[in-house]
């Protein structure tokens, strides 16, 4: 079983709002793999619109995405791509 993290910065002036939550939980829910977020002490299940929403994670927030399971690199990939270019232009 593969295990991945990557740090992240939100870049997206908005932070880390319903929209792009809910986009993020989209996304994580494709890959069989388990998905958390953290946030300082804060430790989430990425494929909960609940446990991200709670992050509150603003404009300029660290957050560490990791991933256990076989698809562990694609998913961390595919969500620092989401979190880093697509929601930062918003």
């Amino acid at each position: 079983m593969n295990k991945v993290s990557k740090e992240v910065v939100i870049r997206n002036r908005l932070g880390l709002h319903a929209r792009p939550a809910a986009q993020l939980v989209q996304l994580a829910s494709k890959f069989s793999s388990q998905i958390y977020i953290s946030k300082g002490e804060a430790r989430i299940n990425g494929k909960s619109i609940m446990g991200v929403l709670m992050l509150a994670a603003a404009q300029g927030s660290k957050l560490e995405i990791s991933a256990e399971g076989d698809d562990a690199e694609e998913a961390v990939a595919q969500i620092e791509n989401l979190i880093s270019n697509e929601l930062a232009q918003e």
